[in-house]
Formats: C-alpha cells, structure tokens, sequence
C-alpha cells in the first residue's frame, strides 16, 4: 500500500554570507531529506529587512515538496518541521535578534489542507530556544501565522501556487501578493533569478 503524501510550501531565507548560495544548497538540502521529492523552486529574490532595518538586504524563496504525510496532518508537519531546523542548525544558524541576521531560515508555510495549531516538541522549536525560551515559537501553526502579511513570502511562493487559497485564508496567494505590494511598494521585493533545474541552480548563481 502506498503511503500517503502532502504538498508541502517551505519558504527560505537567509543574508548572511553568500546568502544566495546558501539557500541554492538548503534547495538542495530538502530535496535530499527522506521520502521528499521535488516539486518546484521559486525565483530568487532580494529583499527589504522587516522589523530590523539596519542590516543586509535577505535573499528568499519558496520550494514545493511532496513528503510523508503521517498517519495524520499533525504527525506529518511535525516531522517536517523537525528536519526543517535540523537543517538550520546544520547550516550554522546562530541565536539572534528576532528579525536579525539569518544564517538560514526555513519556514513550513502550507502543509496540504492542514490548518494546524499545535505544540511543538523541543526539537522542532529554533535555535532560540537554546538560550532564551521566552522567545522561541512553542506553536507549530499551519499555514503560517504571518504568509499572508509578508511579501517576502508571498513573491515567491505566487511563483508557485498564484490559484492557492491555503486552509483558513479568503483570497488566493496571487491576491495576497498584489494586495501586499500596494502596501509595500514593488521595490520592496526583487527577482534575481529563476530556478534552473537542470542546473540546480538560480540563473546568474
């Protein structure tokens, strides 16, 4: 019997370093997890700080993974998000600020039809955990509580999925995007490059 699979939307980020060719190998990185498989790669895009202004510009995208889906939605995210931050921590992610620097972020934005809110286990919580638990994520929320205020997310996962309305949203990811750009300014997000597949990597990376 086949096991089942999910649609998963994983955003990355990261600007620190050569953050493009950081987030060109965490691509490569979540196509290599077990049972994942490859979907799609957004274009590359630089783009404005939010909260944190005075620091370097972010480099985003979003990836499309089909992966076990669990015996429920919950088990399946949760396993997710648990390699999800083993990657980032084997990427060297350090405890920092919140909205500062990033070695690499990775974020679990839509997981099939899950619409999920539910405790995370100590090793599915991020690196900020370690020194400063009043600051770390203790809820893993499905789609994730703040996709639709970000067009550093938006952009690319409209890339993606333009048609998608994610579990609890009333207008689709291409909407959201426009609606955020008016609020945003289109310089606020800039595509650098797409995927090339064949490759592995983003145009001009």
């Amino acid at each position: 019997m086949a096991k089942r699979r999910g649609r998963a939307y994983i955003g990355l980020g990261a600007n620190v370093g050569d953050a493009g060719s950081t987030l060109r190998a965490a691509v490569h990185a979540l196509a290599a997890l077990p049972g994942a498989h490859l979907r799609g790669v957004s274009r590359l895009y630089a783009t404005a700080p939010v909260g944190v202004t005075d620091q370097p510009e972010f480099r985003n995208a979003v990836v499309a993974l089909d992966v076990p889906a669990g015996p429920d939605a919950a088990t399946g995210a949760t396993a997710l998000l648990v390699a999800l931050k083993g990657l980032e921590r084997a990427f060297g992610r350090q405890d920092r600020e919140r909205w500062g620097p990033r070695e690499l972020d990775l974020d679990l934005l839509v997981f099939g039809r899950a619409r999920l809110a539910i405790e995370r286990p100590p090793e599915a919580r991020s690196v900020d955990a370690e020194t400063d638990p009043a600051r770390a994520a203790t809820l893993l929320e499905v789609p994730h509580p703040s996709a639709r205020q970000r067009l550093f997310v938006l952009a690319p996962l409209a890339d993606l999925a333009p048609r998608l309305v994610p579990p609890g949203w009333r207008e689709t990811v291409e909407t959201a995007r426009r609606r955020r750009e008016r609020l945003e300014g289109p310089g606020a997000v800039r595509p650098l490059g797409g995927w090339d597949a064949a490759a592995g990597r983003w145009s001009g990376r």
